[in-house]
């Protein structure tokens, strides 16, 4: 399978692991990674959500997590070849049963949310298997730091009932973005942010193409430090 070229990074890809896509991209570019130190991605897949993360801040550290061990070889890879690789660890690991030694300051995970189907096709990356939506949250919770966020990218139907796990967990939203396929359409995604503390919750709503087939120019100014778009 071709890698998938960015300026600053490549990820190589492969038929057993989650590509390269649309929702990867847009919460490694939309994550508030500002002011983390320490942070943590729960299922790397290739490891780009983290390693655009690592380019946006050149300061935090990562550790990526996945229990597919075909993922964090694919993830180790594309880490070392990355001008980042100082910065970044992985390991196969089951999320539930990770215990560590710190907290972290921001925990970033692109969560598997389709229910068991019978199909092995992404099994593991796609389908709430290994991981449901009640261990990601009660885990995460357990691991921030004081003033640290939580972040994901879920499909717009299963927001609502994300918002009041994450609740009951002692985790409250702070930043909701709704982000739309193309304009005057339907919100088909969500990036929530949440802290252990309440505050005021941020709302936006990004577009992602203004035209079939035509990137929005919200969605070219989000991501020209990524991609390499090709010249008309």
């Amino acid at each position: 399978m071709r890698p998938f070229k960015f300026k600053q990074f490549e990820i190589q890809q492969s038929k057993d692991v989650f590509r390269v896509g649309t929702d990867g991209v847009l919460l490694g570019a939309l994550a508030n990674i500002v002011n983390a130190k320490k942070v943590l991605e729960v299922g790397t897949g290739t490891g780009l959500i983290s390693l655009m993360l690592a380019q946006r801040n050149s300061s935090a550290e990562f550790l990526g997590i996945d229990i597919n061990e075909e993922a964090v070889n694919l993830t180790r890879l594309n880490f070392e070849n990355s001008p980042f690789y100082l910065r970044l660890k992985n390991i196969h690991q089951d999320f539930k049963k990770f215990e560590p030694d710190e907290k972290f300051d921001f925990v970033v995970s692109n969560p598997p949310y389709f229910e068991e189907s019978g199909s092995e096709k992404d099994k593991l990356a796609r389908q709430t298997v290994e991981l449901n939506f009640q261990q990601l949250i009660s885990k995460s919770s357990k691991l921030l730091s004081e003033n640290g966020i939580f972040s994901v990218i879920i499909p717009f139907e299963i927001g609502g009932d994300f918002i009041k796990l994450a609740h009951e967990n002692q985790l409250y939203l702070i930043r909701k973005i709704n982000i739309k396929g193309i304009e005057n359409s339907k919100t088909k995604r969500l990036t929530l942010e949440f802290s252990l503390t309440e505050k005021e919750v941020e709302e936006s709503e990004f577009i992602i193409e203004k035209s079939p087939r035509q990137y929005s120019d919200q969605y070219l100014e989000l991501t020209k430090e990524f991609h390499v778009f090709k010249e008309k």
